[in-house]
């Protein structure tokens, strides 16, 4: 009975259709951009049921009861059958489902979507999905194995795709089928199907043919054509029996294939030449089911007694011969049991040498590269054609038998050892070249380029063809447009140029077009043809230079004004360029990866004076699975790069040019469909800049995308933890700033405030750890930390050690103090005294020295007087601190106080030459002796002064000062880090004496009494009133009057600030009224002669700015330089 086809009718509204069949066959399902699906129990069926599901439905899937939709909304519905009752939603896109379908055994969904993803849903648990990443264009259609192990698909992109649903990674990709932009323009819906029971056979429509893949290896084993077939296939389906593939076109051409046989044995017409966008086989074998883009609906019936008389005509010829020796019944031939077996030998023949040659004649994807599937021939059940079968349709086969006839007719062989199957790792397609900042290349309206400098955008549409820069500081220049009539696809922009490439074609060379917009001259474009067979693949723009990467995997360099420079070979194919003043950034596949990873390699070269290479070609690390999807250079010059997994990564110089993760984008994402699209990176502030992208991977150009701002974080552990913050808040701190130390190196100027700045923060996360660690009685850990302080910190630490009774923490880090101070002088190599004077602003220790120098012979003669007065004086003191302390929580060193941060504190050191260490004595017991050549290493701990006492007097510190550390005018024989050490040393030998301790209340008395602490001997002290202290007591009720809440302390230091903000001739004033107010005095005065008297007037002065500099630093310049001369006087 031959194969007719039923007249067609109307089932839905025109648009697309798809249709499936009921398991059992009873019905036909249909739908329609009506948004109907429809139920038949016949063709004939006059009233069939009908569902609305939606706006429109694009696909249907029935199994199980299941009634499962694509429809306009995003969503993909499902509905009970036959009932038609909504049972729910089982997920949603941000664009249109195109195709659903279910796995064999109805527990699993897997839909397709414009938004180029792929979702798997459990059917019982829609909570369930898995998602598949990786086309770049709207997704075609979906498949599932058999064996539900893998998931084919088909993408706009031109690719088609085999998944593992459970690893959800990507198996192998073909790119085999045309390249598009949206559904709606596709040539081919490319709908996929396995082969049913085994899944051996993968059918792809491909142009004219269908093209069939087998599983596991993934080789192309062979085409089914026909020479009749001249129109694009649009859809193929499996008989039930996986013997048959039948393909529907879009000129309405109907054919069905004997896949063993590669015989087209059916060709049918659509009665009114309709395109065929479904197509279903009856469960049972006879019909097959079809819906047109008009909403038709046809049938093809009769196909069993088709095929059987089709392929009896062609068999039964062809044993002849082979029936005398083993005799076997036609019908055991298409028996289920041996149907893997003929499918098996199909497969094996269609990949030896002797068919691949006949098949290169209509299909040249490699047919001849692939190897042969190791499967052995079943020479007793292959039927071989001999002469008389000649048949309109069989040339190929005529071909075959040829080669292959003799063979048939000899008894059967044992078959061979089959060829071990590779089950290891399977290769990973390499990522194609791109331009970071680029959108995919077949969009219509696509960016071509967003960086830091501004926007390219192109537009290539029926209306026009054209390229458009927008720049963000319209003082670079005024926005440009461009008539792309060379169908430039590559562009990069810099503060100099626009740079624009395009591929070659078979008449015009690759080209490469510059504008240099920054010329002063009037010409201010160039272009440059690349040789025959040799297309840009990659582009940069630098400083003074461009970089092209092509395919020939050459590197070719030109200056910004058309110069040829450098020409070099790459390693591999390049993935990407990037540029950024003199370095250029090179990434480029190093080799073949495995499992889904990209193997890339990365190259950083310097194109100044001096080339240099910085990496040599080192792997490029990306997460698990993933690819680049963005590689360039901070704001500030340091390489980073951004993998599909949203993981930014950060060169990191200080470590021997690691990459460091400082981000990843996924966590700030609120789907998993949701991505950030990356422009910018800053280092100073913190800022990485991207677009939110909704659903998809890359922002539209119209609306203007919005960026957003993202903030930094190291993936370190416990970060919810206060000591983990810290920990990040450090180690960031670090990382974003080496590129000071980097643009210094190279010659460029850096802001030496915001290089305070950092160090500032970086010391005090440093010391706020230690605090922690101190809390927690980690004291091992406390002197790690110190490690990494500056001698000022360190000396910081030292006095909260102290005061939080942890003497031997202090005794530790005195020893590490007094190793940096070695290392200091060793590193400075400061043999000679002008050299102390030359470093004094930078180190902040030297100052002890120079100190030294000025007051060596006075210090030498009060030493031993005030020795004994100001050891029981400190003792009382810090007894008064920790009696106020108890009563209140601990003070952070670095806490931020009203004056200011005291980050930085000053080393106020006490340079006695001579003077004996504490720590040295009743610690180490080391020699106490100090070198007169050496008084910095002598002095280290000796630079905590009485200040301390008054946390204020630290506070107030770096307002007032722009550089980063404090350094005392005059030389201060005492200070506070004496009092901790000589009140260790009384500890360690006895308790205190009962009355050596006195109330809080006395002690802060003495505090006041005992002001000017920087000459503390007997002579001193009973010295008449100074100048400051006689301004002090006229204007200290203006002091209050201004500042009502200011304690003794903070009174006095104010005073000092406005007195030494006073001229010079009004101190002075001050200074003769405080000399005239003492007889005594003046007696002594008269007796000497005036050049003895003004010298001595400037040593009252001197002896002032003594008192005041203990207390504050000198406010300005001036003041350091005036105090300076009179020392040196």
């Amino acid at each position: 009975m031959p194969c007719e086809v039923k007249p067609i009718r109307y089932g839905h509204s025109e648009g697309h259709t798809d249709v499936c069949f009921h398991e059992d066959g009873s019905c036909i399902v249909t739908c329609g951009s009506d948004g109907d699906v429809r139920i038949w129990e016949s063709l004939d069926d006059d009233d069939p049921k009908s569902i609305n599901v939606g706006e429109k439905a694009y696909s249907v899937a029935l199994r199980n009861g299941k009634l499962v939709t694509a429809v306009s909304n995003n969503t993909v519905q499902i509905h009970t059958f036959p009932d038609g009752d909504p049972d729910g939603i089982l997920t949603r896109f941000t664009t249109n489902a195109n195709h659903v379908t279910f796995n064999a055994s109805g527990t699993r969904v897997a839909a397709g979507s414009s938004d180029f993803m792929v979702k798997v849903i459990e059917v019982t648990d829609s909570s369930k999905q898995k998602t598949l990443r990786g086309h770049d264009a709207p997704v075609l259609s979906v498949a599932f194995d058999p064996t539900d192990e893998f998931l084919a698909s088909s993408s706009c992109d031109g690719s088609v795709a085999v998944w593992s649903v459970e690893d959800q990674t990507q198996v192998v990709n073909w790119n085999v089928l045309a390249k598009c932009n949206d559904v709606s323009n596709t040539k081919s819906l490319c709908r996929l199907a396995w082969q049913p029971l085994s899944g051996k056979l993968l059918a792809v429509p491909v142009d004219t043919s269908v093209h069939l893949y087998e599983r596991s290896s993934w080789t192309h084993v062979g085409t089914l054509s026909d020479d009749l077939t001249t129109q694009v296939i649009n859809v193929v389906v499996w008989s039930p029996c996986g013997k048959f593939l039948a393909a529907g076109t879009v000129g309405g051409t109907l054919s069905v294939w004997d896949v063993e046989a590669k015989l087209c044995i059916e060709r049918q017409k659509h009665e009114r030449g309709y395109t065929v966008c479904g197509m279903a086989w009856h469960p049972s074998g006879g019909q097959i089911a079809f819906t047109d883009t008009e909403g038709c609906l046809g049938l093809l019936d009769g196909l069993c007694a088709s095929s059987s008389s089709s392929s009896s005509s062609t068999t039964n010829k062809n044993t002849k011969a082979a029936v005398s020796k083993e005799p076997k019944d036609y019908d055991d031939l298409f028996d289920e049991e041996d149907a893997d077996g003929l499918l098996d030998q199909c497969v094996s023949d269609s990949g030896s040498p002797a068919k691949n040659a006949v098949e290169d004649d209509d299909d040249d994807d490699d047919d001849d590269l692939m190897p042969a599937t190791g499967k052995p021939r079943n020479r007793g059940s292959f039927l071989d054609d001999d002469d008389n079968s000649q048949d309109t349709g069989s040339v190929k086969v005529d071909k075959l038998a040829d080669n292959d006839g003799d063979s048939a007719i000899l008894p059967p062989v044992v078959p061979a050892v089959p060829r071990p199957v590779y089950e290891g790792p399977m290769p990973t397609p390499p990522q194609k070249a791109f331009q970071p900042g680029s959108t995919p290349t077949h969009l219509m309206h696509r960016f071509m380029m967003w960086n830091s400098v501004g926007i390219v955008r192109c537009y290539n549409d029926e209306q026009d063809n054209a390229i458009d820069v927008e720049f963000h500081d319209t003082a670079v220049h005024h926005a440009m447009h461009l008539t792309n009539s060379l169908d430039h696809c590559m562009a990069d922009l810099s503060q100099e140029a626009v740079l624009l490439a395009c591929e070659g074609t078979d008449e015009l060379a690759s080209k490469l077009q510059c504008l240099h917009f920054s010329s002063w001259d009037t010409n201010k474009e160039w272009m440059v043809d690349l040789p025959k067979g040799e297309d840009v693949q990659a582009l940069c723009l630098g400083h003074g230079w461009a970089a092209v990467g092509t395919s020939a995997m050459l590197l070719r360099v030109f200056s910004i004004g058309g110069v040829q420079r450098e020409i070099f070979s790459l390693p591999g194919p390049v993935v990407c360029l990037a540029g950024h003043g003199e370095q250029l950034l090179i990434v480029y596949h190093r080799g073949t990866g495995f499992d889904g990873d990209q193997a890339l390699g990365v190259q950083l070269l310097q194109l100044g004076r001096k080339k240099r290479q910085i990496i040599h070609g080192e792997p490029l690390p990306l997460s698990r699975k993933s690819y680049l999807a963005w590689m360039g250079f901070s704001a500030e010059g340091t390489p980073c790069s951004v993998d599909s997994e949203g993981v930014v990564r950060m060169l990191n110089r200080s470590m021997g040019n690691t990459w460091t993760p400082v981000c990843n984008t996924r966590e700030s994402c609120k789907s998993k469909s949701d991505h950030y699209w990356v422009v910018g990176i800053h280092e100073n502030p913190q800022q990485l800049r991207c677009i939110p992208c909704k659903g998809s991977r890359f922002p539209p150009t119209l609306p203007r995308p919005a960026v957003s701002i993202l903030p930094f974080k190291l993936p370190l552990c416990q970060t919810s933890t206060e000591k983990g913050q810290m920990e990040e808040q450090y180690w960031r701190s670090v990382l974003f700033h080496n590129h000071f130390s980097f643009l210094s190196s190279s010659g460029y100027e850096v802001n030496e405030e915001n290089q305070r700045q950092q160090e500032k923060e970086q010391q005090e996360a440093l010391m706020k750890m230690f605090a922690l660690s101190c809390k927690l009685e980690r004291e091992f850990r406390c002197v790690e930390l110190a490690e990494m302080m500056t001698q000022s910190v360190v000396t910081l630490a030292i006095r909260y050690a102290s005061r939080s009774r942890r003497m031997l923490l202090a005794q530790r880090l005195n020893e590490l103090a007094l190793e940096k101070a070695n290392q200091l002088e060793e590193e400075e190599e400061l043999d000679e005294e002008p050299a102390y004077h030359s470093t004094a602003q930078s180190t902040g220790f030297n100052q002890s020295s120079r100190a030294s120098r000025h007051s060596s012979s006075r210090a030498a003669q009060e030493n031993d007087d005030e020795y004994e007065e100001e050891e029981d004086e400190q003792e009382e003191s810090m007894e008064a601190e920790d009696e106020a302390e108890s009563r209140k929580p601990r003070v952070n060193p670095f806490s931020k106080g009203p004056k200011g941060s005291p980050e930085k504190p000053s080393p106020k050191p006490v340079s006695k030459e001579g003077r004996v260490n504490p720590f040295k004595v009743a610690g180490a017991g080391k020699s106490s002796g100090s070198p007169a050549g050496q008084p910095r290493v002598a002095n280290v701990l000796d630079t905590m002064t009485m200040s301390s006492r008054k946390p204020s007097a630290l506070t107030g510190s770096s307002k007032q000062s722009k550089a980063p550390v404090l350094k005392p005018l005059a030389p201060k024989p005492r200070s506070k880090a004496q009092a901790t050490l000589l009140q260790m040393s009384a500890n360690k030998g006895a308790g205190k004496k009962p009355e050596e301790k006195q109330t809080e209340k006395e002690t802060e008395k003495q505090t006041v009494e005992r002001t000017p602490s920087a000459a503390g001997d007997n002579a001193e002290n009973t010295r008449p009133k100074t100048g400051f202290q006689m301004w002090l007591e006229e204007n200290r009720k203006n002091i209050l009057a201004d500042n009502p809440d200011l304690e003794e302390t903070e009174i006095i230091k104010e005073a000092m600030g406005r007195f030494r903000t006073l001229s010079a001739e009004d101190r002075l004033k001050w200074t003769e009224r405080a000399k005239g107010g003492s007889g005594e005095v003046a007696d002594l005065k008269k007796r000497k002669r005036e050049e003895e008297e003004e010298n001595k007037e400037m040593d009252g002065e001197m002896e002032v700015d003594e008192n005041s500099a203990k207390k504050k630093k000198p406010l300005n310049t001036s003041a350091k330089l005036s105090a300076f001369a009179f020392n040196k006087d």
